[in-house]
């Protein structure tokens, strides 16, 4: 296994195309093929799966293609301290669950190292993409929760895809609205108080199980029901169908804006807001300083 030969599978994953990634690497197509043939044959499987409609990966390809990432990241560093001479900038990756303190957190922790040494991205997806994001070394660290209903489920995921989960902190559970919603006013509500109006929650697309679900109590059987993609769409639909979502209680005004709300629920769930990363790795000095940025959110929630 070669450097050239990672830098080729790598290319070809980007590509989904093998005319396109001989074209990028100015390599003749029947080269390149049988570099990655040879490839695959030394380390005994597929990595990519040939059709006429292009190229995807296997499996095992997926998995692959994130250590071969990390290795030329790595080779890059040595290349531009100890041979080009080349200051690269150090890379910062998170992927979450659609939480504002998340976001705001990040936002944070860039003001205070700024953007002059490193490259920073962040991810607010689904669940199953927050998961391989960090498996695939996509990004250092997950943000997402888990309660008593998807602790099992998720932690054989988390173990099987050689992945931990950190404990940040536990809140309870919130109804987030829009000010003008006609319960905005209350100090408490409950499932049967909120049945005459849509339960917004976020897709999850083909993982749209209740395990992997953002929002707690999603095996109840609401009423009336909308999934959303985005925090820009949920906002825009509790706003026009006075809809709710359920959420930590943790709002950020300085991105969502004062027009919305946070509503205790009664209920005895808990959320554990945590973070997800590969086993026995060792976080970096930007990565713990996010962390502390997050937990200074533990205990704000609504009371």
């Amino acid at each position: 296994m070669t450097l050239m030969q990672l830098k080729y599978v790598i290319a070809v994953a980007g590509e989904h195309s093998l005319n396109d990634a001989s074209k990028k690497l100015y390599i003749s197509q029947p080269s390149l093929s049988s570099a990655i043939h040879s490839l695959e044959k030394e380390i005994g499987f597929d990595i990519f799966i040939r059709s006429k409609n292009g190229i995807t990966l296997t499996t095992a390809g997926i998995e692959f293609i994130g250590y071969a990432k990390s290795v030329m990241e790595q080779y890059d560093i040595l290349d531009s301290k100890y041979l080009s001479h080349v200051k690269l900038k150090k890379h910062f990756s998170v992927s979450m669950q659609h939480y504002t303190f998340a976001v705001n957190a990040f936002v944070e922790m860039v003001k205070q190292y700024g953007m002059d040494e490193y490259e920073f991205e962040v991810h607010e997806t689904k669940t199953h993409e927050v998961i391989e994001n960090v498996r695939n070394r996509k990004s250092e660290i997950g943000i997402l929760y888990m309660n008593d209903y998807n602790k099992s489920v998720l932690t054989r995921i988390f173990s099987e895809s050689g992945l931990q989960f950190f404990p940040l902190f536990e809140c309870g559970v919130y109804v987030y609205m829009w000010k003008g919603h006609p319960l905005a006013d209350n100090q408490e509500v409950t499932l049967k108080d909120l049945e005459e109006y849509p339960c917004l929650c976020f897709a999850q697309g083909e993982h749209n199980s209740f395990y992997f679900a953002e929002e707690v109590l999603s095996t109840y059987q609401y009423k009336r029901f909308i999934r959303a993609n985005d925090r820009a769409t949920m906002l825009n639909l509790m706003v026009g169908l006075n809809g709710f979502t359920l959420c930590s209680g943790i709002i950020c005004e300085d991105l969502n804006g004062k027009d919305y709300c946070a509503i205790r629920l009664r209920s005895d769930e808990k959320m554990i807001i945590g973070y997800i990363a590969r086993k026995e790795a060792v976080l970096s000095p930007i990565c713990e300083k996010y962390l502390k940025e997050i937990a200074k959110y533990r205990g704000k929630n609504y009371n």
